[in-house]
């Protein structure tokens, strides 16, 4: 499937179609995220699936379906396969949008999507262990300069924040560490703790427990202003290094070709979710900023962050595919 990335295009994805409330799911609906247990689409989608059950948004239960693999490819070509599927969303973060720039080989990408509603921005933390030597970033760095190579870093694929943070911290610095994929946020985690490798780039809310009971520390915030949580803890910037900081972007998506009242009904559903109070609840709990957008609004915010995107990579000298 070629994949589209004229903002026009993604617009005209949405067929007219009857008004939102001719539809409603009569099955249980399949919640697909790209990566596997313990990860933060997982954990998202797992709390969102508790949510709307509690709260009653459905008539049928979600049931989360877990496609890891290929920096969010194989689950991007799933959904791309579902075309006009009616039960089945997807929650996206930036990295679906990422992998076909980065990736030759992607047949499918966010833009092949049917926009339904951006849900929330996430910063990241760095992390180490919590008996580790490196009491700061500037720490580590210095210790990887002396060392290249000897030094190992935890993250996700490398079309994900972690890995470009890396990228561009060592081609500011000079220095050299190893950039080690998991499929998932708990093997990250536990590589972390086990200490396998030295470094972490995590979202806050994958991390959570583990900082609160000590056993990791957080020496770097990548955030334009730090986070209420970690109030002592300095961001790229003012450690002294500059890079680029744009939250990860988490939201919904349907199959290509989803009728506009599907959309809709889909959107209406996450509108009620975002207003109850155990969501806010979780948001201020996860270090979430509320970054609710309807399907047209997210159509033009993402075209946005792709081109900016475009040209950090573009900066940091990795190849551009699309």
């Amino acid at each position: 499937m070629k994949i589209r990335m004229s903002v026009l295009l993604l617009a005209a994805a949405w067929p007219a179609g009857a008004p939102a409330q001719a539809f409603q799911p009569a099955r249980p609906v399949e919640i697909v995220v790209h990566n596997a247990p313990g990860g933060g689409s997982d954990l998202l989608a797992r709390f969102i699936s508790t949510l709307i059950e509690k709260e009653k948004l459905l008539p049928v239960r979600t049931l989360v379906n877990n496609r890891p693999g290929g920096g969010s490819a194989l689950a991007m070509a799933y959904m791309a396969e579902k075309r006009g599927e009616t039960h089945s969303i997807a929650l996206f973060t930036s990295a679906w949008m990422m992998t076909p720039i980065l990736s030759p080989e992607a047949t499918a990408g966010f833009n092949d999507m049917t926009p339904v509603a951006r849900l929330v921005l996430e910063s990241a933390v760095v992390l180490v262990k919590a008996d580790s030597p490196y009491r700061t970033l500037g720490d580590y760095i210095e210790a990887a300069k002396k060392e290249p190579g000897k030094l190992k870093q935890a993250g996700g694929s490398v079309q994900t924040r972690g890995n470009f943070v890396r990228l561009i911290l060592q081609r500011a610095t000079g220095a050299r560490w190893v950039y080690i994929s998991f499929p998932g946020g708990g093997e990250r985690t536990a590589a972390l703790l086990g200490g396998h490798v030295q470094l972490l780039v995590a979202e806050p809310h994958e991390v959570s427990e583990y900082v609160r009971n000590r056993s990791l520390r957080v020496i770097a915030q990548i955030t334009e202003k730090r986070l209420p949580a970690f109030a002592d803890v300095p961001t790229l910037r003012e450690a002294g290094y500059n890079v680029h900081s744009d939250p990860t972007i988490r939201g919904v998506v349907a199959p290509p070709g989803t009728a506009r009242n599907v959309a809709a009904y889909w959107e209406e559903v996450l509108a009620r979710m975002v207003k109850t109070d155990a969501w806010r609840r979780y948001l201020e709990e996860n270090q979430f900023e509320d970054g609710f957008q309807r399907g047209d609004e997210l159509v033009k915010s993402s075209a946005e962050f792709v081109a900016r995107m475009r040209e950090m990579l573009q900066d940091a000298g990795l190849k551009v595919y699309r």
